[in-house]
């Protein structure tokens, strides 16, 4: 079987795409899948290159028993457009910022994270990183429903 190739993006990738990557890993673990995917996070911003995850980010996430704290923060690379099947936003700033680095053959493979969980009534995962916990306890409940739509589409 076809292995998936997803790459999770927000602004400085060290909060919602890294959570993204690790929920979404342990979804399709969980799922009996893990194997039909190869999965990565990136940022649109250079803020924050080669540093780990949000300190937050990364003990909400390990309340919930993920692990995310051996990722690095990278910026989209130029390469990533055709290396990756989809390219997946977390908001609509950050999918704009995709089309406008994509080489044009590449755009169709750009979408929001959430596209695939309309019932959660929102589109974009909002950013935490200038709020407190809550911000990251609600970016791990829609990250984790959007992950089981998106594995429900592609299995």
């Amino acid at each position: 079987m076809a292995q998936h190739r997803l790459l999770f993006v927000c602004l400085g990738n060290i909060c919602r795409s890294p959570i993204a990557q690790g929920v979404f890993g342990d979804v399709a673990a969980r799922a009996g899948m893990a194997d039909r995917f190869f999965l990565d996070s990136a940022g649109t911003g250079t803020w924050h290159i080669g540093n780990p995850p949000d300190p937050r980010a990364a003990a909400a996430a390990a309340r919930r028993g993920i692990d995310i704290s051996g990722q690095r923060a990278r910026q989209v690379r130029a390469h990533d457009f055709s290396d990756f099947d989809l390219l997946l936003a977390m908001d609509r700033t950050n999918q704009s910022d995709l089309c406008a680095l994509a080489p044009e053959p590449h755009t169709a493979g750009i979408r929001l994270f959430l596209a695939d969980a309309p019932e959660l009534g929102v589109a974009e995962v909002p950013d935490p990183y200038f709020g407190g916990n809550d911000g990251f306890e609600e970016v791990l409940d829609l990250v984790e429903a959007g992950s089981r739509a998106l594995l429900a589409r592609l299995a």
